[in-house]
Protein backbone atom coordinates (compact mmCIF):
# COMPACT_ATOMS: atom_id res chain seq x y z
CA UNK A 1 0.00 0.00 0.00
CA UNK A 2 1.03 3.76 -1.02
CA UNK A 3 0.95 6.18 1.59
CA UNK A 4 -0.17 9.25 -1.32
CA UNK A 5 -2.35 8.43 -3.72
CA UNK A 6 -1.50 8.21 -7.91
CA UNK A 7 1.97 6.82 -5.91
CA UNK A 8 2.84 3.11 -6.89
CA UNK A 9 3.28 0.63 -4.45
CA UNK A 10 6.56 -1.13 -3.85
CA UNK A 11 7.72 -2.96 -6.43
CA UNK A 12 6.16 -7.35 -4.98
CA UNK A 13 9.05 -9.62 -4.12
CA UNK A 14 9.81 -11.67 -7.11
CA UNK A 15 11.91 -14.95 -7.29
CA UNK A 16 15.05 -14.81 -9.19
CA UNK A 17 16.08 -18.11 -9.01
CA UNK A 18 15.42 -21.42 -7.53
CA UNK A 19 18.89 -23.82 -6.86
CA UNK A 20 19.69 -26.85 -5.74
CA UNK A 21 23.52 -28.03 -5.30
CA UNK A 22 25.23 -29.55 -8.46
CA UNK A 23 23.17 -32.47 -10.17
CA UNK A 24 26.58 -34.33 -10.08
CA UNK A 25 25.93 -34.98 -6.40
CA UNK A 26 24.12 -37.58 -7.70
CA UNK A 27 26.40 -39.44 -9.56
CA UNK A 28 27.79 -42.38 -7.37
CA UNK A 29 24.38 -42.85 -5.62
CA UNK A 30 22.71 -43.44 -9.08
CA UNK A 31 25.56 -45.92 -10.08
CA UNK A 32 24.59 -47.68 -6.66
CA UNK A 33 20.96 -47.85 -8.02
CA UNK A 34 21.89 -49.46 -11.10
CA UNK A 35 24.25 -51.68 -9.65
CA UNK A 36 21.75 -52.74 -7.29
CA UNK A 37 19.13 -53.39 -9.23
CA UNK A 38 21.55 -55.46 -11.77
CA UNK A 39 22.31 -57.54 -9.10
CA UNK A 40 19.19 -58.30 -7.58
CA UNK A 41 17.96 -58.97 -11.15
CA UNK A 42 20.83 -61.30 -11.83
CA UNK A 43 20.69 -63.02 -8.01
CA UNK A 44 17.11 -63.32 -7.45
CA UNK A 45 15.49 -66.50 -8.25
CA UNK A 46 19.31 -68.67 -8.34
CA UNK A 47 19.45 -70.02 -4.82
CA UNK A 48 17.58 -72.85 -4.05
CA UNK A 49 16.40 -71.88 -0.37
CA UNK A 50 13.48 -69.46 -1.28
CA UNK A 51 14.71 -67.58 2.42
CA UNK A 52 18.10 -66.78 0.29
CA UNK A 53 16.44 -65.63 -2.70
CA UNK A 54 14.01 -62.92 -0.02
CA UNK A 55 18.09 -62.22 1.71
CA UNK A 56 18.73 -61.17 -1.94
CA UNK A 57 16.19 -58.95 -2.67
CA UNK A 58 15.89 -57.35 1.52
CA UNK A 59 19.90 -57.05 0.99
CA UNK A 60 19.44 -55.26 -2.29
CA UNK A 61 16.53 -52.62 -1.06
CA UNK A 62 18.48 -52.15 1.54
CA UNK A 63 21.23 -50.93 0.27
CA UNK A 64 19.21 -48.96 -1.95
CA UNK A 65 17.60 -47.47 0.32
CA UNK A 66 20.72 -46.49 2.49
CA UNK A 67 23.06 -45.59 -0.32
CA UNK A 68 20.48 -43.90 -3.01
CA UNK A 69 17.54 -43.10 -1.53
CA UNK A 70 18.87 -41.57 1.39
CA UNK A 71 21.38 -39.31 -0.29
CA UNK A 72 18.12 -38.36 -2.79
CA UNK A 73 16.17 -37.12 -0.32
CA UNK A 74 19.51 -35.14 1.36
CA UNK A 75 20.14 -33.67 -2.15
CA UNK A 76 16.38 -32.71 -2.94
CA UNK A 77 16.00 -31.00 1.07
CA UNK A 78 18.59 -28.36 0.15
CA UNK A 79 17.60 -25.21 -1.77
CA UNK A 80 18.74 -21.97 -2.18
CA UNK A 81 16.46 -19.28 -3.54
CA UNK A 82 17.01 -15.79 -4.50
CA UNK A 83 14.53 -13.10 -4.55
CA UNK A 84 14.30 -9.70 -5.65
CA UNK A 85 14.61 -8.74 -1.41
CA UNK A 86 16.49 -11.40 0.07
CA UNK A 87 18.53 -15.07 -0.32
CA UNK A 88 16.73 -17.75 1.38
CA UNK A 89 18.69 -20.36 2.40
CA UNK A 90 16.32 -23.83 3.36
CA UNK A 91 18.42 -27.21 4.40
CA UNK A 92 17.78 -30.41 6.20
CA UNK A 93 15.55 -33.87 6.39
CA UNK A 94 14.64 -34.20 9.81
CA UNK A 95 15.35 -31.07 11.08
CA UNK A 96 14.43 -28.10 8.68
CA UNK A 97 16.57 -25.03 8.54
CA UNK A 98 16.00 -21.31 7.24
CA UNK A 99 18.03 -18.59 6.59
CA UNK A 100 17.21 -15.25 5.22
CA UNK A 101 19.46 -12.22 4.70
CA UNK A 102 18.20 -9.38 2.56
CA UNK A 103 19.69 -8.12 0.01
CA UNK A 104 19.29 -4.22 1.61
CA UNK A 105 21.82 -5.12 4.46
CA UNK A 106 24.59 -5.25 2.61
CA UNK A 107 27.43 -7.97 1.67
CA UNK A 108 30.20 -9.56 0.35
CA UNK A 109 29.69 -12.37 -2.22
CA UNK A 110 32.37 -14.78 -3.35
CA UNK A 111 32.92 -17.93 -5.43
CA UNK A 112 35.06 -20.76 -4.44
CA UNK A 113 35.73 -23.68 -6.61
CA UNK A 114 38.16 -26.74 -6.93
CA UNK A 115 39.04 -28.73 -9.95
CA UNK A 116 35.47 -30.61 -10.37
CA UNK A 117 33.71 -27.53 -9.70
CA UNK A 118 35.48 -25.37 -12.11
CA UNK A 119 35.10 -28.42 -15.15
CA UNK A 120 31.30 -28.01 -14.25
CA UNK A 121 30.74 -24.75 -13.73
CA UNK A 122 29.72 -24.96 -10.32
CA UNK A 123 31.46 -23.65 -7.13
CA UNK A 124 30.60 -22.24 -3.49
CA UNK A 125 29.40 -19.09 -3.32
CA UNK A 126 30.43 -17.05 0.27
CA UNK A 127 28.23 -14.77 1.44
CA UNK A 128 30.08 -12.65 3.84
CA UNK A 129 27.91 -10.87 6.07
CA UNK A 130 30.14 -9.50 8.40
CA UNK A 131 29.14 -12.06 11.42
CA UNK A 132 31.95 -14.31 12.85
CA UNK A 133 30.54 -17.68 10.08
CA UNK A 134 29.86 -16.55 6.23
CA UNK A 135 26.70 -17.90 4.94
CA UNK A 136 27.78 -20.98 2.05
CA UNK A 137 25.73 -21.51 -0.86
CA UNK A 138 27.70 -25.29 -1.17
CA UNK A 139 28.09 -26.50 -5.26
CA UNK A 140 26.00 -23.94 -6.77
CA UNK A 141 25.46 -24.64 -10.50
CA UNK A 142 26.62 -21.40 -12.36
CA UNK A 143 28.54 -19.85 -9.64
CA UNK A 144 29.87 -16.98 -11.27
CA UNK A 145 26.19 -16.13 -13.00
CA UNK A 146 24.78 -16.60 -8.96
CA UNK A 147 27.57 -13.95 -8.06
CA UNK A 148 27.12 -11.03 -10.54
CA UNK A 149 23.58 -11.37 -9.85
CA UNK A 150 23.46 -11.40 -6.43
CA UNK A 151 25.85 -8.25 -6.83
CA UNK A 152 23.11 -6.52 -8.71
CA UNK A 153 20.21 -7.33 -6.63
CA UNK A 154 22.05 -5.75 -3.66
CA UNK A 155 22.59 -2.75 -5.89
CA UNK A 156 19.29 -2.01 -7.20
CA UNK A 157 18.13 -2.61 -3.05
CA UNK A 158 20.12 -0.25 -1.77
CA UNK A 159 18.36 1.06 2.13
CA UNK A 160 16.70 4.72 0.66
CA UNK A 161 18.22 5.80 4.31
CA UNK A 162 21.89 4.66 3.55
CA UNK A 163 21.49 6.40 -0.12
CA UNK A 164 19.62 9.74 1.31
CA UNK A 165 22.52 9.55 4.04
CA UNK A 166 25.06 9.02 1.74
CA UNK A 167 23.86 11.53 -0.85
CA UNK A 168 24.15 14.00 2.11
CA UNK A 169 27.19 13.25 2.81
CA UNK A 170 29.00 13.77 -0.48
CA UNK A 171 26.94 16.29 -1.65
CA UNK A 172 28.35 20.03 -1.66
CA UNK A 173 28.18 22.02 1.54
CA UNK A 174 26.70 25.52 0.78
CA UNK A 175 28.70 26.92 3.76
CA UNK A 176 31.35 29.58 2.60
CA UNK A 177 34.73 28.64 4.05
CA UNK A 178 37.20 31.61 3.99
CA UNK A 179 40.88 30.21 4.34
CA UNK A 180 41.97 28.77 8.05
CA UNK A 181 38.46 29.67 8.95
CA UNK A 182 34.71 27.88 9.21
Amino acid sequence: MSSEPGQPGPEPERVVASLRPHGRAMFWPSLVLIGGVGSIAYFYGRFDGEWQNLAVLAGGAAVIVLLWMLPLLFWLAKRYIITTRRIVLRYGLFVRTRQELLHSRGYDVSVRKNAMQSLFRSGNVIINTGLENPVVMRDAPSADLVQSALHDLMEKSLNPIAARRQAEQSGASDETTVWGVR
